[in-house]
């Protein structure tokens, strides 16, 4: 019983093809945010308004690469 356990536990994966999508999504957000701060006439809400979602998706990327690791 805890070698078929351990073998489950060997085999299965921790990547989730959810996974790409947050990586493209915080890719998009970074280059929305680079477009925003080059602008001549700044929105200072929509900045910090981008600045706040990408630092929450590269929190988020964060903690999903170690989990890949298994960290």
């Amino acid at each position: 019983m805890f070698l078929a356990t351990a073998e489950v536990e060997a085999t299965s994966s921790t990547f989730n093809t959810f996974d790409i999508f947050m990586i493209l999504f915080t890719i998009l957000i970074a280059l929305g945010l680079a477009r925003l701060v080059t602008q001549k006439k700044k929105n200072i809400f929509a900045i910090g308004w981008t600045a706040a979602c990408l630092l929450v998706f590269l929190i988020v990327d964060f903690f999903m690469v170690k989990v890949w690791l298994g960290m």
